[in-house]
C-alpha cells in the first residue's frame, strides 16, 4: 500500500511513487527486461520507465485527506 497526502500530488510526489515502482520493477524483472532489451533491440532504460508506468497501477493508494 502506497500512502498520499491528498493535498501533496505535485510533480516531485509523482517523481518519488515512479522512482519507488521503477526499483520495485527492476527488483522483481530487472534481468528478464535486460534480456528482452536486448533481443528486441530496445533501450533498457525506456523499456524499465514504461513497465514502472504500469506497475504503479498495481498499487494500492491510501490517500490522507
Amino acid at each position: 500500500m502506497v500512502y498520499i497526502n491528498y493535498n501533496n500530488l505535485d510533480d516531485e510526489t509523482q517523481q518519488r511513487l515512479v522512482s519507488v515502482s521503477k526499483k520495485d520493477v527492476e527488483q522483481k524483472f530487472g534481468n528478464d527486461l535486460k534480456r528482452y532489451a536486448e533481443e528486441n533491440h530496445i533501450e533498457y532504460d525506456t523499456l524499465l520507465e514504461e513497465e514502472a508506468l504500469r506497475n504503479l497501477y498495481s498499487y494500492d493508494y491510501v490517500f490522507n485527506i
